[in-house]
């Protein structure tokens, strides 16, 4: 999610006036807390190579992340969030240079956070920032400082949720997310 709003912010920055209708950035703001970007990196490297040996394993290694997170009651989603390799073991469907390659996403004021900054100064479509209230990445100075850049930003602050907002409450993200498509289609 956090990686489609950067793209969805950059999109809209650099394709033009009013290329989005409208744009949700669920837990990103231009402002990433250094230690919880660290902190999510070093959990997915943890195991981003090794892999799993079952679901359950997966699911395990989550709940120690995640404690705040009940374990799920299926692992089916969790299947889709994993490929299962040639070896029978189980990773991250993500490509692992995302996490342990050449870093493209800074948090210390170098090109991309100002460019995310440029970018959300020049929004005039529609926003809505979701928060999780428990997040590693966006603190509340950084959704102030958000606010600044785009003034006519929806926020909405997920309380019992971390940065992986709709896994911890898909109930208010989805309510959050539609009551936002909702006003977008009004104004229609």
């Amino acid at each position: 999610a956090s990686l489609g709003g950067i793209s969805g912010l950059m999109a809209e920055h650099l394709g033009g006036p009013s290329l989005l209708a409208g744009l949700v950035l669920v837990d990103i703001t231009p402002h990433m807390d250094a230690d919880g970007v660290s902190r999510i990196q070093g959990f997915m490297a943890d195991r981003m190579r090794e892999g799993f040996a079952t679901l359950d394993e997966a699911a395990a290694a989550i709940s120690a992340y995640l404690p705040h997170r009940p374990p799920p009651r299926s692992l089916a989603g969790l299947a889709k969030n994993l490929r299962k390799g040639d070896d029978g073991r189980y990773r991250w469907h993500w490509d692992p240079a995302f996490i342990d390659g050449p870093r493209t996403i800074n948090t210390d004021g170098e090109t991309v956070q100002h460019d995310l900054i440029e970018a959300a100064k020049g929004l005039s479509i529609p926003v809505l920032l979701v928060r999780g209230q428990q997040s590693e990445l966006v603190t509340e100075e950084a959704v102030a400082a958000f606010r600044e850049m785009a003034p006519h930003a929806d926020f909405v602050d997920v309380s019992g949720a971390g940065h992986m907002v709709a896994g911890d409450r898909n109930d208010a993200f989805n309510d959050a997310v539609l009551g936002f498509l909702d006003r977008l289609e009004g104004r229609a």
